[in-house]
């Protein structure tokens, strides 16, 4: 059997354009005499699509494009199995009205034939809120000319079963267990999995447990592409009987391979990029997609000479390519000469557009406005977030003139703790490295001035070889530059001590005893605790940022603002 893995790219809710793509990629596999044509799940739609499902005139046109689809594959070669992930209508009034299904399409017509059991409903996910789920395991006989096959499907969480790998697990039945007495050929696994630096590993471990206990190769198919603020990073792959990769598709790109049973299977080194590169390719991928699936096609940000700017224009240069982008470069009377001459020099090799604005005059002009009304003339912090936010005013201003995306360049420590204002820095369409520490901000910088990253940059169209951000601005201590002379430090802990009680408090959702057992500060623990839920409405009012983390401020960090 020929089968044909489309690692697709949608664009969520654009039935009709996503349909033609299916169809397209189909029509190649007949071309390459491909059997079964398989993609991901909910692939007609795009993942996720949320309230789009509640659109009754969206689920009435994805029954025109599935016969559309069936007619115009049936001409190409009627015998060809097409996997189309849909979302199926319930027969019933009851709630949820839908499945999470697959369709499969041959011979001009098609049918349901597999459906999501276990939906999740954490962190992003909602499914319950569209879904029903269903009960029994998908069983499909696919017959080619030589053989018949016997094919499990499953569904994205119907694979994640193990509790002893992920730790915990959805309450529900247990897919691959009831397929065990079915004596299936080949188990399917049809996805959309949003990046995290770990999930490649852990998608790999479930696999080979899943091969293990139903004694056959599996297939994992997995979305690609940036959805709002989720990556998809593809890396789906053919896993032998024995547990080994013997096929696997680009991380983070769109693509589509053939793979033949009847070939002997040549195995695949289990070779997982850098933690780094992976990082670095998730959140380029995210700006491409985010702009191009948003309409924008050049991109805007403010360029401070510091490293998490610095950061921010090489991800939108290798997404974006440099004639797309523009810096604004905004002094202040704060600013250290550094604060220039490093973010020209990064302008220099990145090759990308630069204005330089000094903001003296329009702070002055600020302070004599605001003196009748506050009774004397802006100080301490609100002299430093006037600062900010007139920088924010005027990005926005160029952004509306030339229909950029203005890029907000905070990182997560920041928008932790509230070190960010609104209305200011925290200005933009989308927040690049929000799902960042800034430690981890440092780490990625260390790795693309490092000889280790050359080939992933020459192949972004990035200079290829020598330093990128530069030792100057990865060695500067950060600073807002607000005030003569300030540090973050003055402030705020080492981000070395600050970003693991973050990452505590945050991802492993520990509470002041936990981390006081794990022989933190108690004063510290509380104060950092009482930073972050005072800075929660800060966040309600941040842009989408890019989720990379197993916890973000996203969709799926769900905390009250008024709260104790």
């Amino acid at each position: 059997m020929r089968l044909a893995l489309a690692q697709l790219n949608p664009i969520i809710g654009d039935l009709e354009g996503n349909g033609d793509k299916i169809l397209a990629i189909s029509k190649q596999a007949c071309k390459q005499k491909a059997d079964v044509i398989i993609t991901p799940e909910l692939s007609l739609w795009g993942y996720p699509p949320q309230d789009l499902l509640l659109d009754p005139t969206r689920c009435n046109q994805q029954i025109e494009i599935l016969n559309k689809i069936a007619n115009l594959l049936a001409k190409e070669n009627p015998r060809t199995v097409l996997l189309i992930g849909i979302a199926e209508q319930a027969p019933d009034l009851q709630v949820p009205k839908l499945f999470n299904s697959f369709a499969l399409i041959t011979n001009g017509s098609w049918k349901v034939v597999a459906r999501k059991q276990l939906l999740p409903t954490y962190d992003v996910f909602d499914e319950k809120r569209y879904f029903r789920p269903a009960s029994v395991p998908s069983v499909i006989t696919i017959t080619t000319a030589k053989e018949a096959w016997k094919v499990g499907i499953t569904i994205c969480e119907d694979l994640w079963v193990e509790e002893e790998i992920q730790a915990q697990r959805i309450k529900g039945p247990d897919p691959i267990e009831q397929l065990k007495g079915n004596n299936i050929d080949l188990l399917i696994n049809l996805s959309a999995s949003p990046f995290s630096e770990s999930k490649e590993l852990l998608r790999n471990k479930l696999a080979k447990k899943a091969v293990s206990r139903l004694g056959c190769p599996l297939i994992y198919l997995n979305q690609v592409g940036g959805n709002d603020e989720l990556i998809f990073d593809g890396s789906s792959f053919v896993m032998s009987s024995k547990g080994e990769i013997i096929l696997s598709l680009e991380r983070c790109q769109e693509s589509s391979k053939i793979w033949d049973t009847s070939q002997k299977a040549t195995l695949q080194s289990n070779h997982y990029p850098n933690s780094q590169e992976k990082l670095f390719k998730a959140l380029v991928l995210g700006v491409k997609d985010y702009c191009e699936k948003c309409g924008f096609r050049t991109a805007l940000l403010g360029l401070s000479g510091g490293i998490d700017s610095a950061l921010v224009a090489v991800i939108a240069t290798a997404a974006l390519k440099a004639p797309n982008i523009t810096s604004i470069l905004m002094p202040s009377p704060w600013s250290s000469p550094g604060s220039i001459s490093d973010a020209l020099a990064l302008v220099e090799k990145l090759k990308i557009n630069s204005k330089i604005v000094p903001i003296n005059e329009l702070m002055t002009s600020y302070d004599a406005t605001l003196k009748n009304p506050l009774g004397e003339l802006p100080k301490d912090v609100t002299a430093e977030n006037l600062q900010s936010r007139i920088r924010g005013t005027l990005l926005m201003a160029i952004a509306n003139q030339r229909n950029h995306l203005l890029l907000s360049t905070g990182n997560k420590s920041e928008l932790a703790i509230g070190y960010c204002t609104l209305y200011g820095d925290m200005n933009g369409g989308l927040a690049v490295i929000g799902d960042l520490y800034k430690t981890s901000v440092f780490k990625l910088c260390e790795w693309l001035d490092s000889q280790a990253s050359y080939e992933c940059r020459q192949s972004m169209g990035l200079k290829p070889q020598g330093e990128l951000i530069g030792l100057a601005i990865r060695s500067k201590p950060p600073s807002a530059e607000l005030r003569k002379d300030q540090l973050d430090s003055d402030s705020l802990p080492e981000y070395e001590i600050l970003d693991p009680i973050l990452e505590d408090l945050i991802e492993g959702r520990l509470n002041h005893k936990e981390l006081i057992n794990k022989g933190y500060d108690k004063n510290l623990i509380l104060q950092i605790q009482s930073l972050l839920k005072k800075a929660e409405f800060k966040r309600k009012q941040a842009p989408p940022l890019l989720k990379i983390s197993n916890q973000a401020f996203g969709s799926g960090w769900r905390i009250p603002i008024a709260s104790k």
